[in-house]
């Protein structure tokens, strides 16, 4: 398979065939995946309107005659939900995301991604992980095929990227290594190092490439080893240099460690395993950004959020109501960052 790593206008042409080619088939996950991801640019949801509207229409009839006669539909549960909710609001009120700046952080508007189950957001999980599951969602799963972008040889190890389905960034996609190894969503050192060295070596192509991680208590849906892959040539807030961390005058709301080495950023990753600390990570080329803080389930989500990711403790807010999205002010972001402070210093 072609690599499309070699320069951004590449990596957008073989990211938006992909997108083409899955919005040809016929499957409700496929049609929610191209409408989530089509939907991150106004012109990229007017560029695919027309055949989402077609397949839309035709898998309403489909689900309907199967229910009018008593039949079920063989589709799953989740995306079957997710449909139902978009036909509640027709498919015409479907709404493109929209972003704004507010003082330092970054606000955006996700209408389609507020359609998503949300499944953890109140769930307390007990330390850092947990076995890896089979009969649970994985990228091993057969229909996850379908939503992968590419597959090859990275660095030398073996690569799948998968879209995200539900997208908040541009380029967004979950980078897998080893998939068939069946490694639970706990960090090793071997994983973190390659991480570390490939957002630096893939700088050169694809200027504003980074990857989130968030490890077990801290959002990670998937407990099967992921990264996800973004790029954003703007740069996130957490890079501010306002930031103390970044040589400036203003303390982070949230515990940020900003390290330029894999050895010393390791020797705190290795340190919150031990203590069993939940924890998020920024991946930029020659930094690494840890976020060590409370466990998902010991503080309230404000009613505009479904949880905070890497992404939020990186600086960026997803709010799926409009009239949050705009009116979110900075005050109110850092004091929610804040409340994910822990009291404790590490090493």
């Amino acid at each position: 398979m072609k690599s499309p790593f070699t320069s951004i206008d590449e990596f957008r042409k073989e990211f938006n065939k992909g997108l083409h080619d899955l919005a040809k088939q016929d499957g409700l996950g496929a049609f929610i995946l191209v409408c989530a991801n089509a939907t991150v640019h106004e012109d990229m949801f007017d560029e695919f309107r027309s055949i989402l509207e077609k397949q839309y229409q035709e898998l309403y009839a489909r689900y309907r005659k199967s229910f009018l006669e008593g039949c079920d539909v063989d589709v799953v549960d989740e995306d079957l939900l997710v449909f139902l909710k978009l036909h509640t609001i027709g498919f015409e009120s479907i709404r493109h995301n929209e972003d704004r700046q507010e003082g330092v952080w970054k606000i955006q508007f996700n209408h389609l991604r507020s359609f998503r189950p949300r499944r953890i957001t109140r769930f307390i999980h007990e330390g850092l992980s947990e076995p890896y599951n089979g009969d649970n969602f994985n990228f091993n799963k057969p229909f996850m095929a379908r939503e992968c972008f590419w597959s090859g040889v990275l660095n030398g190890r073996d690569v799948d990227l998968f879209y995200n389905k539900y997208p908040f960034a541009d380029f967004h996609g979950l980078l897998v290594m080893d998939r068939k190894s069946c490694k639970p969503q706990l960090l090793r050192k071997k994983d973190h190092d390659y991480v570390f060295k490939l957002a630096a070596e893939l700088d050169d192509n694809l200027p504003g490439v980074g990857f989130g991680y968030n490890s077990y208590g801290a959002y990670a849906s998937v407990n099967h080893l992921h990264f996800q892959m973004f790029i954003d040539t703007e740069g996130l807030p957490v890079a501010d240099q306002c930031w103390v961390h970044n040589g400036g005058e203003k303390e982070y709301p949230v515990a940020c460690y900003v390290f330029e080495s894999i050895k010393s950023s390791w020797q705190l990753i290795r340190e919150l395993h031990d203590q069993q600390q939940p924890y998020n990570i920024l991946y930029l080329p020659g930094r690494v950004f840890v976020f060590p803080r409370k466990t998902q389930g010991m503080v309230d989500v404000p009613g505009w959020s479904s949880g905070f990711t890497w992404y939020e403790l990186s600086g960026g807010m997803i709010s799926f109501n409009y009239d949050d999205y705009k009116g979110l002010k900075s005050a109110a972001v850092e004091k929610h960052l804040s409340e994910l402070k822990l009291e404790k210093r590490f090493s």
